[in-house]
């Protein structure tokens, strides 16, 4: 069995690359041990997206009054959102494989196994390839927390599938995948603690945003305890016990359930990629090109394997670059503008430099931040909440990052992202005609 393209991993990155090839005309397997659509759309992205957008139609209901509607009692039912959040899923998985196989991917059900650069075991089969692609991504990295293996917790995928509310959560680590849930279990009811290692929640987003979200958040009742280490793990009637240590000193928290959710680290276990002898960065992930190409002439490493941006948008970018190198194509990758998005409620996104990066390199620019106030639909469909829009600019007003706080920023950030990779300056919003109105027109302010 030869194929021109050889993929293992059927995430963002493998279905993107395996569509895109198929549709060239490359001959294309695809292997997945699992289920199409990797984390992201089986445990991730999409399924906590779902039970996101459930709590915020909740949240809608419990506050209808603002907008002078009335909304009796309004309840949930998680079992049934669960269920919900697994038909969306089935949907989609169903929609990939339709795609695939209209392009004539032969999709390949099992673990495959690299004997070398062009060759891939998967059971009893030998499949020789010309190209080929990694995109194993990502898994949940457990902490080495004393008495971890002596408690019960949850990881992103178990927090997922529950059908029953916990009265009090403690979630160690507040970044991206903390705070969702975080915000999911807080506006189901449920008592959250966070507990973050760093001076501030979501690192990596701008600092003064991630506080006025966390702020929003502690109003609605969530404790946040920052610059806090956890020590230890217990068992206790009534759940976990957490101790941890601060500058304050030693303390501890118990709570009927705990969530560790302090990163992901690539998979490079298990499918043979030693085999291949990769040069690798400072940082021991694979050192790939511009085309996403390692040092081994036509093995490709796209995805959460490469280390560079564990995000599913990321990854659906680095396989079209590769395919096209594979294509003879010009094209390269670009890092320059990969949004981040925080789907809370509010969200917060963030696209570009960051300040702290910026000062770091001691690069010159100003700070502009203007209230989302300044969109007149913002205001009609935002009763009583705030929320900011903040740019970063050169000396020469070339856009070099934005960040925004309030619904719907995931939607708008990538008009900011755009004018970043594009080199724009702030000046250029004014040419383009906004429909109004939308919240999206604050750009056109500034």
């Amino acid at each position: 069995m030869k194929y021109q393209l050889a993929i293992i991993g059927g995430g963002p990155a493998g279905y993107t690359a395996a569509e895109a090839a198929g549709k060239a005309g490359l001959s294309v397997v695809l292997f997945e041990k699992n289920s199409l659509g990797g984390v992201c759309l089986n445990e991730g992205c999409i399924p906590t997206k779902t039970l996101l957008y459930s709590a915020k139609v909740y949240d809608y209901a419990k506050h209808a009054g603002k907008y002078a509607v009335t909304v009796p009692e309004a309840s949930f039912d998680l079992a049934k959102i669960v269920v919900r959040k697994q038909k969306v899923v089935r949907k989609l998985v169903l929609g990939i494989k339709a795609k695939l196989t209209a392009h004539q991917v032969n999709i390949v059900n099992g673990e495959a196994s690299i004997i070398d650069a062009h060759t891939i075991q998967c059971g009893e089969d030998t499949y020789e390839c010309e190209n080929l692609l990694l995109c194993t991504g990502s898994e949940t990295f457990i902490p080495p927390i004393p008495g971890v293996a002596e408690v019960d917790y949850w990881t992103h995928r178990n927090a997922l599938d529950n059908k029953e509310l916990p009265a009090s959560l403690v979630i160690v680590g507040g970044g991206v995948i903390g705070m969702e849930f975080a915000s999911f279990f807080c506006s189901m009811g449920t008592q959250v603690t966070v507990i973050e290692m760093m001076d501030e929640i979501l690192g990596g987003m701008d600092k003064e945003l991630s506080a006025m979200l966390r702020a929003d958040y502690a109003k609605k009742g969530i404790k946040f305890l920052l610059s806090t280490k956890v020590t230890a793990l217990s068992k206790s009637e009534g759940g976990t016990v957490v101790s941890y240590e601060n500058a304050e000193g030693t303390g501890s928290v118990e709570a009927e359930k705990l969530l560790l959710s302090v990163g992901r680290r690539p998979v490079t276990q298990g499918f043979g990629l030693e085999n291949l002898g990769l040069e690798l960065t400072e940082r021991r992930c694979i050192k790939v090109d511009e085309h996403l190409q390692s040092s081994v002439p036509g093995v490709y490493v796209c995805g959460d394997l490469n280390g560079v941006s564990l995000l599913a948008h990321t990854a659906v970018r680095e396989a079209e670059v590769a395919v096209h190198h594979i294509l003879g194509k010009q094209d390269a990758m670009s890092y320059r503008a990969i949004p981040g998005i925080v789907y809370t409620n509010p969200e917060i996104a963030s696209v570009g430099a960051s300040e702290e990066s910026l000062q770091k390199d001691n690069i010159s620019y100003s700070a502009i931040k203007l209230p989302m106030a300044y969109s007149g639909r913002f205001v009609a469909e935002n009763e009583g909440v705030n929320g900011v829009c903040k740019v970063l600019v050169a000396d020469d007003g070339t856009l070099l990052g934005a960040s925004m706080f309030g619904n719907p920023a995931s939607e708008l950030i990538v008009l900011a992202g755009m004018a970043i990779e594009d080199g724009k300056k702030l000046e250029d919003w004014k040419r383009y005609v906004f429909p109004h109105p939308t919240a999206g027109e604050i750009f056109r302010e500034f």
